[in-house]
């Protein structure tokens, strides 16, 4: 459990006055008072209750906190229209944060969001720093993990292997013929979720005899724009691969566009594989070979997991929505 002001003062040795004008930044105290509560407070792994602040006492809340890698992204906003629509039918609001592909801004937002006593948390990931696991087994507030899968969760799993999107496409690719293969990312090691899909590519063509080529790895924000120039920055070093796979689809088309400007025919001459199943990829004359992603049913099944553990009833502590492979005829 959470503690909280009558925990810090008994272990602090002063009033529980005291220790609220402490952590209220007020006056009336000595400066070695203060940092004894806020060393004890901070190990204590104490976190303000703004419902109290603002109420005066504690309500029950309605609000369910829900961390993503990016507002902007197209895939994360099917979530969380699944998501919304699930737990909207109940009462409850969600209030979405971002951590940009960072531990630790996951962590500062995950400290704000406590602070609101939120009736639940879905997080988006399996890496979190060891500060945030620990502030959420202190929280009584039940957690989902969403997306990339992990059979060890803090408390609730939803999603599907990143890692084996990598295999399968890896394996599909290596059956249709393609020897040398290359690979588009963005994001460097910053996506960790990317990285887990390279990792299974690489460990799949390995498998094969045709281990992967060259990649093309930039640190920009995944688009069109960056699946263009990197496929043109990768064909410069290595003009002889036949397949490359994108981070994603958005990259993928980007890399359709390069190829259509120089005359290379896909897939004749060059193979291109995305992965995500965007919407984008709809409309393109060739149905692009990627890795269509449940979307929508990861966030209506995070957010019955989250109503089940909140009714008290029993429901599974992991939860695999699969992705699915679709040949496509660009690849």
């Amino acid at each position: 459990m959470t503690s909280n002001l009558e925990d810090i003062a008994r272990a602090a040795g002063v009033s529980k006055m005291t220790v609220s004008r402490v952590l209220r930044g007020g006056t009336g105290f000595s400066e070695g008072t203060r940092d004894r509560v806020m060393k004890v407070a901070e190990r204590l792994g104490y976190v303000p209750n703004k419902l109290a602040a603002a109420f005066g006492s504690y309500q029950a809340s309605t609000m369910i906190g829900m961390c993503v890698p990016r507002l902007t992204s197209g895939l994360f906003g099917h979530v969380l229209d699944g998501v919304d629509r699930a737990l909207g039918r109940l009462g409850y609001q969600v209030m979405i944060g971002a951590n940009n592909h960072s531990t630790e801004e996951e962590e500062a937002w995950v400290r704000q969001i406590l602070s609101w006593r939120p009736a639940g948390l879905i997080l988006s990931g399996r890496n979190h720093t060891a500060a945030t696991v620990e502030l959420l087994r202190q929280s009584p507030a039940p957690v989902v993990e969403i997306w990339d899968l992990t059979t060890s969760p803090i408390d609730m799993a939803v999603g599907f292997s990143h890692f084996d999107c990598g295999i399968e496409m890896g394996q599909f690719l290596a059956r249709r013929g393609r020897r040398r293969a290359g690979y588009v990312g963005a994001l460097a090691r910053a996506d960790v979720m990317g990285q887990a899909r390279l990792d299974g590519f690489k460990a799949a063509l390995a498998q094969s005899g045709h281990p992967l080529v060259d990649l093309e790895m930039l640190q920009d924000m995944p688009g069109f724009y960056a699946g263009y120039y990197g496929l043109e920055t990768l064909l410069a070093r290595s003009p002889r691969l036949d397949v490359v796979y994108f981070h994603n689809d958005e990259m993928a088309i980007g890399g359709l566009a390069y190829a259509q400007s120089q005359g290379i025919r896909v897939p004749q001459d060059l193979g291109i594989a995305g992965w995500g199943g965007m919407e984008a990829a709809s409309i393109l004359p060739k149905r692009l070979t990627t890795t269509v992603v449940p979307t929508t049913a990861i966030g209506k099944a995070a957010a019955e997991a989250l109503i089940a553990r909140l009714k008290g009833e029993p429901g599974q502590e992991v939860t695999v929505v699969p992705a699915r492979l679709v040949p496509g005829e660009t690849a």
